[in-house]
């Protein structure tokens, strides 16, 4: 790019406040206050993410006796849940194609599960009334490059031909630029009901009103240190008091499981994303987008992006960044390389909104693991559940995964804890330096994949055998 059009990109981000649009919100609840004494309760849940919060919310619906605490580190909502691009998908493996290549034999039951999981979704949100600007507007898969037009062809056969195509529909350039007008755009395939948009900041907050209202004890700035044993339950310390539990749910998904053994199993990755500021008509006109779908290219290093209902785009994805040694740091949520790397294909994507200035860049760590989609168990004794490594695809699937959740801990079969998705756990992840040094090779063959035409090199292809992977 010339020095003059980077100077122009640099200047659409003079105005950028590095925090989250959706939690830069005046409506966000106040705090609740800390744990400072001791509980006793029927089941504990840890973390106030979507994990944490479906959690507490399904089991007081399963059974409305049950008394409930959930804790969290921070603030409900103020890590991933607050600082996604708000893409709820029916999709539990990651998308079709992770899916065919993982639990193919499974795959039809995967698939009904999710979309039954996006039903039930939105059926919570009707019931309790939050307002997340929730719009099942769908999600199109575009090609930008020609190997991806082919690539995305096939896949659409390939579900057609496994009856798995559900309401999917194939466009073509003309058909896809229509929908939304990026000179990039080469084909697409439009997921018209499994995807939906909401404000995921919303979403958390209205799901911890619904717990609170279901007589759920939330304890926000309390951070549990320690899970141990204790009689026929659990005890978990917090820095001020205790809580002891006959059953504990683990949603912590990225940050250290007090479940140690489970560590190896997920690393952090950094996304990061841009808001742009409210477009105006003529903007809107240049670029129709009229049907407000979701939209995701094809690359390895991908990005995602949405429209509001302001108005604004949230533009996000590509540099995924894996820190030395694994390292969860606030310093990583703030990187503005990133951001004019993001700004400078914002605008090669839609060349008719130059000048168009960004609000908000930010970014946040997700939890991934080795086979892109979550995983389950239980420890002590069956007393002690969890689920982790959504990968980036956790608005909706952390729904499915509270009620695998509850069904290990109350002991139960069900036609989710009887699939091998469940019952199977991903590679765990070497050892540094040898994570650090195999994530770099891997995003950087990636890139070179993307570059050459998607030809995959020898490490890309020794993964694919061993069924490992790294995706932004």
């Amino acid at each position: 790019m010339a020095p003059v059009a980077m100077r122009s990109v640099a200047q659409s981000l003079s105005a950028a406040l590095p925090v989250s649009y959706w939690l830069d919100d005046p409506g966000k609840p106040a705090a609740l206050p800390a744990l400072t004494s001791d509980e006793a309760c029927d089941l504990l849940v840890i973390g106030g993410g979507y994990s944490g919060l479906w959690t507490a919310l399904i089991a007081k619906e399963r059974d409305p006796a049950r008394d409930v605490v959930l804790i969290e580190s921070k603030e409900a909502g103020w890590a991933a849940s607050g600082r996604n691009g708000g893409f709820c998908a029916a999709s539990l493996t990651h998308g079709l194609a992770n899916g065919m290549a993982r639990w193919p034999g499974e795959l039809a039951k995967l698939e009904e599960l999710g979309a039954r999981n996006l039903d039930e979704i939105e059926a919570a949100i009707a019931r309790y009334g939050i307002d997340c600007d929730f719009e099942r507007t769908g999600e199109i898969d575009v090609a930008t490059e020609p190997h991806q037009v082919e690539e995305l062809r096939e896949l659409h056969e390939e579900a057609q031909k496994l009856g798995l195509a559900g309401g999917a529909r194939w466009l073509d350039r003309d058909e896809v630029r229509a929908e939304v007008d990026s000179p990039t755009f080469l084909a697409g395939l439009w997921d018209t009901d499994g995807v939906a948009m909401v404000n995921p900041a919303k979403l958390a907050w209205g799901l911890k009103k619904a717990c609170t209202d279901l007589g759920v004890r939330i304890y926000e700035n309390t951070r549990g240190l320690s899970l141990a044993p204790s009689g026929a339950g659990m005890a978990v310390r917090t820095p001020y008091g205790r809580v002891f539990a006959r059953r504990v749910a683990l949603g912590t998904n990225i940050f250290p499981s007090l479940v140690k053994r489970i560590r190896p199993l997920t690393v952090p990755v950094y996304d990061y994303a841009l808001m742009t500021e409210p477009l105006t008509a003529d903007q809107l006109k240049a670029i129709g987008w009229t049907n407000r779908q979701g939209l995701g290219d094809s690359a390895n290093q991908f990005h995602y992006f949405r429209i509001t209902p302001e108005n604004r785009i949230l533009w996000g994805g590509y540099d995924a960044i894996y820190p030395y040694r694994g390292r969860l740091d606030s310093e990583y949520d703030d990187r503005p390389e990133t951001y004019l790397k993001l700004a400078q294909h914002f605008f090669t994507a839609f060349p008719q909104l130059e000048g168009v200035k960004f609000s908000h860049a930010w970014g946040g760590a997700i939890d991934t693991c080795s086979r892109f989609s979550a995983f389950f168990g239980t420890a002590h004794s069956g007393k002690v559940a969890y689920a982790a490594g959504y990968t980036g695809l956790g608005v909706g699937a952390t729904r499915f995964g509270a009620d695998v959740m509850l069904d290990l801990l109350d002991g139960t079969t069900t036609e989710r804890t009887e699939l091998e998705m469940v019952k199977s756990k991903p590679l765990p992840f070497p050892p540094e330096p040898f994570a650090w040094t195999g994530i770099t090779l891997t995003k950087w063959s990636l890139a070179r994949a993307d570059a050459r035409g998607g030809r995959r090199n020898l490490w890309l292809k020794a993964l694919d055998r061993l069924g490992l992977g790294f995706d932004s």
